[in-house]
């Protein structure tokens, strides 16, 4: 039986990824921390699928390991490392707070799943990571933000390398402004309407996943033909 765990399945990203990629496992680990949310995620794959709701939040880091141990699958043929926040603020007013909550939720979180769950993972699997322009790119007012999309970039880069000769694929994918609820927490005005769509990014990944074992898609960027973000 084919096992896939996505964080952050709750909206955005995540939502569209477990709805596209729903047809091709057969159990879904499905992570968020807003029950409610998840749900109608849930209810939009429909009863055709076993779906096994995960409810934590990743800003305390044990709840992270709590999330580990409620896997009962010997098998997670996809680990998909979606969940995320962001702030953006001039970097002199981000408090300690806003830089450790940043850290834990799209740095540590990752970092735990990916070591622990890392000997359920067989050969053809995959890690797909859910990074951004701001791996590459700085945006000003966004410089924690920024900080944390790097690290994880430079340490999924390097796991990749790690887990290559156990046939294990380690994907990053790097999306420009995507039309999410994120947007509806950052000071601004915005015009999603020119956005990309999460159910383009969810496309990407199902190809990405879907290559022979022997075959890796290593980097998938993702922008506006009029223009990067």
């Amino acid at each position: 039986m084919k096992s896939c765990l996505i964080t952050g399945a709750s909206r955005g990203i995540g939502r569209s990824s477990a709805i596209k990629l729903s047809e091709k496992f057969d159990r879904m680990y499905l992570h968020g921390r807003d029950e409610k949310a998840l749900s109608e995620t849930i209810n939009e794959i429909g009863k055709k699928k076993e779906i096994i709701p995960l409810i934590y939040d990743f800003s305390n880091t044990d709840n992270v390991y709590q999330l580990v141990k409620a896997i009962k699958s010997d098998r997670i043929d996809v680990l998909i490392n979606n969940a995320g926040i962001s702030i953006a603020k001039p970097f002199e007013t981000l408090s300690l707070d806003d830089w450790n909550l940043l850290i834990n939720i799209n740095i540590t979180a990752p970092f735990i799943l990916t070591k622990e769950l890392i000997n359920k993972i067989p050969d053809g699997g995959s890690i797909v990571n859910i990074l951004s322009t701001a791996s590459k790119r700085v945006f000003t007012d966004w410089s924690a933000y920024c900080m944390t999309k790097f690290a994880l970039d430079g340490f999924m880069r390097t796991v990749r390398e790690e887990v290559r000769n156990r046939g294990i694929r380690v994907i990053n994918i790097y999306p420009g402004a995507t039309d999410t609820d994120i947007w509806n927490d950052i000071p601004g005005t915005w015009d999603r309407s020119t956005m990309i769509n999460p159910d383009n990014i969810a496309e990407a990944i199902l190809f990405a996943i879907s290559q022979p074992d022997n075959t890796l898609v290593e980097d998938i960027s993702l922008g506006r033909l009029k223009g990067s973000s």
